[in-house]
């Protein structure tokens, strides 16, 4: 939810029109679906702090893309988007809800 925070202020403080930074802001989150966050040795730095890190670079990067293309071309909008994340993460098993029973935490203590 960072980058798409980030995306859309760069694309707000830039004077873009609410299409635009909505777009942003979408544009961002929608790469973010899917994703887990499973602490590793109970340190959510590992790899959730590492990821808000490279949220930052997306955000610039969805403020770069959407800053630049024509927006009758967006196929998708952010509450759209939204309420696919909200879906994804009702579906999600809680093994990966920062438990680190699962994915890369549990990974490493198997593997």
């Amino acid at each position: 939810m960072a980058a798409a925070m980030a995306a859309a202020m760069l694309s707000h403080a830039n004077d873009f029109r609410i299409n635009v930074t909505e777009h942003a802001a979408e544009t961002a989150l929608e790469h973010h679906l899917g994703m887990t966050c499973d602490p590793v040795e109970g340190y959510v730095q590992i790899p959730c702090i590492g990821r808000n890190a490279m949220s930052a670079v997306k955000a610039y990067t969805a403020y770069i893309i959407t800053a630049s293309i024509q927006h009758a071309l967006h196929r998708v909008d952010l509450d759209v988007t939204i309420e696919a994340m909200a879906q994804t993460g009702r579906d999600l098993p809680c093994k990966y809800k920062e438990t680190a029973e699962g994915g890369l935490a549990a990974c490493l203590n198997i593997c």
